[in-house]
């Protein structure tokens, strides 16, 4: 028997299966940290779940952890 993926799997809806390439693969396959990770998902998502304004203040909210920790002036 084949095992599954775990990259062929999401766990809670399907918000991600639509895109050509799912946000996690792009993460990787570019080296993104955890911020640039972050903004990237929710900005794929936002208008995929029942929360967009929620998705769209997480994206605003690691652009400013970005602004801040990378010291951006």
């Amino acid at each position: 028997m084949k095992k599954q993926k775990a990259s062929d799997t999401q766990v809670g809806g399907s918000h991600y299966k639509n895109f050509a390439i799912q946000p996690i693969e792009f993460i990787a396959k570019n080296n993104l940290s955890f911020i640039q990770g972050s903004i990237i998902k929710y900005a794929c998502r936002y208008n995929q779940k029942g929360t967009p304004l929620q998705d769209i203040q997480k994206i605003k909210h690691y652009v400013d952890l970005l602004i801040e920790l990378e010291d951006i002036k």
